[in-house]
């Protein structure tokens, strides 16, 4: 076999990664993973993870390549699974086609894997480089790395507002803050999430639809998750009048369910989620998380409205801020993009690092990380 070459492993991994985004928002609980046969320069076969979790990346790449796959360099953005699930490992699969090489970016954690995956590969004597684009393959499976190595999805607070932090008016108008690019950018993010997140005061107020409306992609729209602690929610909401169309699952506190308040939701086609309460009567947001990945969801859009965002941030919750600003301004009387955060101060208040900013139209969007 030839030398391994690190521009080409890079660039058919760099192929491999654009390949897994395909299936963000829409391959939870499983991973979205992308998987490259090449041979001799030549793309053989390509897969990604299709929706539902299955079939795997690996399994669509090799049936693509069908007998090219004998000799063959494989490019995977995770470690093959090693574990029976509804089909046999991939890493069986991969040995059996008779691949002289894999390539693979990042580890699985997954406990059934962990690293079993590449030991099964060099044991059929596969040749096995590990590590390559690790970082990028990393960020694209957030989600998935955070339900299994910290037990709840990974949260993305999304926030549009005037330059000066309002998302509404004195008198609660807030249509429309950013223009329409701005707008179709949030849609496309629905797409790419699995579930999209508002309190029980947003929905009330701004009744929203919580879908993806983009041209093409209707089909990808998330779960519509609203928490409700004090049974805001009317069951005449469209919200809930659309679960049967458009899944809605009710996130509330088990005192809630005692009095018989969650029967009416669950009539009506929601799934209800009964948690813990805080003291001041909200569901406990870290409780709700970890039960929310422990039915599989992998990345949450959290969308508003203050408060949720500001209990979010106070409590660490948060891995990633989009933040949409307009070049406009409303004043102190308009509604706040975060409530009340009780920072006392300016040393204590949470602070994130800037990874990109882009202009969309009149607006800008930063994109921004924990600064820990």
């Amino acid at each position: 076999m030839a030398a391994a070459d690190p521009s080409l492993d890079r660039r058919f991994m760099a192929l491999a990664l654009a390949l897994a985004g395909r299936g963000l928002g829409n391959v939870w609980p499983n991973p979205a993973v992308g998987c490259v046969l090449v041979r001799d320069g030549h793309i053989l076969g390509r897969g990604w993870t299709q929706p539902g979790g299955r079939p795997h990346a690996e399994t669509e790449a090799l049936a693509r390549a069908g007998d090219g796959a004998q000799g063959a360099t494989c490019y995977t953005t995770l470690e093959p699974c090693a574990h029976h699930g509804e089909t046999g490992p991939c890493a069986d699969a991969l040995i059996e086609a008779g691949i002289a090489r894999a390539v693979v970016a990042t580890e699985d954690p997954d406990p059934r894997v962990a690293g079993r995956g590449s030991v099964m590969l060099e044991t059929a004597g596969i040749e096995v480089a590990r590590g390559c684009m690790e970082d990028e393959a990393r960020a694209l499976n957030a989600g998935f790395l955070s339900r299994v190595e910290k037990g709840r999805p990974h949260v993305t607070l999304k926030l549009a507002s005037t330059l000066d932090g309002r998302i509404g008016t004195h008198k609660g108008d807030s249509r429309w803050i950013t223009g329409p690019l701005a707008r179709a950018r949030g849609h496309l993010m629905r797409a790419s999430h699995d579930a999209v997140m508002v309190g029980a005061a947003s929905a009330v107020a701004d009744d929203p639809a919580l879908t993806c409306r983009l041209p093409g992609l209707d089909g990808r729209s998330p779960i519509r998750i609203v928490i409700d602690g004090s049974a805001r929610l009317p069951t005449s909401h469209a919200l809930i009048a659309g679960a049967g169309d458009s899944p809605t699952w009710i996130v509330s506190t088990q005192k809630l369910g005692g009095d018989g308040r969650h029967a009416g939701w669950r009539e009506a086609g929601a799934n209800v989620i009964s948690v813990a309460a805080e003291a001041d009567g909200r569901p406990a947001l870290k409780a709700a998380l970890e039960a929310l990945a422990g039915r599989g969801l992998t990345r949450v859009l959290v969308e508003g409205g203050g408060r949720v965002a500001a209990a979010l941030l106070g409590a660490g919750l948060v891995d990633r801020i989009e933040w949409f600003r307009a070049p406009g301004a409303i004043g102190g009387d308009g509604v706040p993009a975060l409530a009340a955060l009780g920072v006392d101060r300016a040393d204590d208040m949470p602070r994130f690092h800037r990874v990109s900013s882009a202009a969309l139209g009149e607006d800008v969007l930063d994109t921004l990380v924990p600064a820990d």
